[in-house]
């Protein structure tokens, strides 16, 4: 059985996140004082707490999701003695491939919460609000084909693009607001549903650009090493372990396609996944990995009973 270890990223957020975890093992609590205090704030407080509008904030969410995630993969070692970077591959969906690359050991914990902390700062930066949009381009007839004539469209009065391949019947389109509507009139009419993102930005797309530039700035000094395991990259669907590689990439991730679907179909076939294990707030990416791989077993671990009753699978055999 070859095991993959998935991130989620922007979206799975929500108000008391983290708290049972932290409530369970003293090592999830010691993951969220070491992100507040790599972070000075009180971030913590912010997921268990809310108001909900200031998690929702991208300069927050990326961070708090990381640290989610992280804390999973901190308790699974230390209660559980199973360690993220043994598995086959780890894979993170947009801000969650740096949480994929903590889990591998190619970056520190202080340094994945303030890049991300950076990340969502830069990017809200990057494009006034308003100005931008993305849309959700869901339903049967939902395909890249269809995104991408959507897309073109939309190209006709301004910036639009797919940002996120996620599934066939799945699929992001983000850019300039008017691009985008034109994008969603189109969708329609090809016989997809559209249904407009409630984001402050338009993420992975080329207005993204002063965002990438401000991060290749702060990924040149971030200490980068090899990961233990294969990182399974957003922008080239493989997998990657080069340290300088992984640096590009990141980089070019802000303003470049999420080729989720493709990320997945090369795990569960020339990768020879047959377990994925979603490590985190939310079971988005569990509900993607089944629709793209459903031979393989997908399962998501945020609650305690998650983790024990995961751990003890593993220990089993089964």
């Amino acid at each position: 059985m070859t095991l993959a270890f998935l991130f989620p990223g922007q979206g799975s957020q929500t108000v008391g996140m983290g708290g049972a975890l932290a409530g369970a093992f003293a090592s999830a609590r010691e993951v969220f004082d070491e992100v507040d205090d790599a972070l000075g704030q009180s971030l913590f407080m912010l997921m268990r707490e809310g108001p909900e509008d200031q998690l929702t904030l991208t300069e927050n969410a990326q961070p708090a999701l990381m640290a989610v995630s992280v804390a999973v993969a901190r308790v699974l070692k230390v209660e559980f003695g199973i360690d993220v970077s043994k598995a086959g591959y780890v894979a993170g969906h947009s801000l969650g491939e740096y949480s994929a690359l903590y889990g591998a050991g190619a970056i520190s914990l202080a340094d994945t919460a303030r890049l991300l902390k950076l990340r969502g700062q830069a990017m809200q930066r990057a494009v006034p609000v308003g100005k931008g949009a993305m849309a959700s381009l869901i339903g049967p007839k939902t395909d890249l084909a269809l995104a991408e004539a959507a897309a073109a469209a939309g190209s006709e009065v301004g910036v639009c693009v797919v940002a996120n391949d996620n599934n066939a019947g799945n699929i992001v389109i983000s850019g300039e607001k008017a691009a985008v509507d034109r994008a969603i009139e189109k969708a329609k009419e090809l016989g997809a549903r559209a249904i407009p993102l409630n984001v402050s930005a338009p993420f992975h797309c080329p207005l993204m650009q002063p965002a990438a530039d401000e991060m290749a700035d702060a990924l040149a000094d971030a200490k980068i090493i090899a990961p233990a395991v294969p990182v399974i990259a957003n922008v080239t669907a493989r997998p990657e372990t080069d340290p300088e590689v992984i640096r590009r990439l990141l980089v070019e991730q802000v303003t470049g396609r999420v080729r989720w679907r493709e990320s997945m179909e090369w795990m569960a076939g020339e990768g020879g996944v047959t377990r994925f294990a979603e490590v985190g707030s939310g079971k988005v990416l569990t509900g993607m990995a089944k629709r793209i791989a459903p031979d393989a077993e997908s399962l998501a671990l945020n609650a305690p009973e998650d983790l024990e009753a995961f751990a003890k699978s593993v220990t089993s055999g089964e």
